[in-house]
């Protein structure tokens, strides 16, 4: 019997659409649509390619994409406004599906993606599912993300998540939260509506073989980016769930983090580094962007 609010009958979804947020994606979004292409699931879905704002041809070269027919492939203008929450709720708008699921434009699901996720849906209202960093990247790139064993959900100290690039939700779920927070932009809105699920009395699981490959940024200087925008989000998201229950991170994860950026760096020549360069880039731009954004927003969360 399922336990999510869409009860038994919607144990199966009529029709799934799966909502992809794309910018100037190409050619990565080529890979993502082989991918798509190669599901498994027997029942019928179509692919919504969100545009939001491409300025690489994105519409050409849908039109003459030979998946086009076989996918179901829709292309939809989200261009008003800048952003991956404004395109998937645009997205969603657009979709006709009862289960909406959610991938990004430069990674691969694997060929049992949609199966798996569809399967767990029955007895949650959301279901995410893990990520690889094998597939996509190189063994030293790879090696800058450590991912949890795909039976681990992802944690944080307050509300588990699902990665916006993996997580799936019937439509019920969607509307009750009033999709995306479109505010939130460069990261965290996949943390933050994670977390309003549950906020809300839903449930959110996790389906094991409902997997992702996930694409890395190649240089340290990306990644740089990337961690500051990560470490800034995630106090963004802070600020915005503390008044629901959300804690400060632990300050044994501070000293860790600390201990980190300090013990292993690289730019140090006394430094025994014994991590690789661009993990440490991770952990030090994590924890830049929060200090920045703790000055930002008056608080403490580092």
């Amino acid at each position: 019997m399922s336990t999510s609010e869409n009860g038994a009958e919607a144990d199966r979804p009529m029709l799934v659409s799966v909502v992809i947020p794309v910018f100037n994606g190409l050619p990565d979004l080529g890979e993502q649509l082989e991918g798509l292409a190669e599901q498994d699931y027997s029942g019928p879905f179509e692919v919504i390619i969100s545009d939001n704002g491409s300025t690489d041809g994105l519409r050409a070269y849908l039109d003459r994409h030979p998946l086009t027919d076989r996918l179901r492939l829709r292309h939809i203008d989200s261009s008003a406004s800048p952003g991956g929450p404004y395109a998937r709720n645009a997205g969603t708008a657009a979709a006709t599906g009862d289960f909406i699921a959610y991938t990004d434009q430069d990674d691969r699901v694997h060929a049992g993606w949609l199966s798996a996720l569809v399967h767990a849906a029955a007895d949650y209202d959301a279901v995410g599912g893990p990520i690889e960093t094998e597939t996509l990247n190189s063994s030293e790139v790879a090696a800058w993300r450590p991912t949890p064993e795909p039976e681990q959900r992802f944690t944080t100290q307050y509300l588990p998540f699902a990665h916006g690039n993996n997580i799936g939700m019937w439509r019920k779920t969607f509307d009750k939260l009033g999709g995306y927070d479109e505010t939130m932009l460069g990261g965290g809105d996949d943390v933050d509506i994670s977390w309003r699920i549950q906020q809300a009395g839903l449930t959110l699981g996790h389906a094991p073989e409902a997997m992702v490959a996930y694409r890395l940024r190649t240089t340290l200087r990306a990644t740089w980016r990337q961690a500051v925008g990560y470490g800034r989000t995630s106090t963004e998201v802070y600020v915005k769930h503390r008044p629901l229950g959300c804690r400060r991170l632990p300050l044994s994860m501070t000293w860790l983090a600390l201990l980190i950026v300090l013990r292993h760096n690289p730019l140090i020549p006394l430094t025994r580094t014994r991590i690789p360069t661009g993990l440490w880039v991770l952990h030090a731009g994590v924890l830049v962007g929060r200090i920045r954004a703790s000055v930002r927003h008056r608080t403490f969360y580092v």
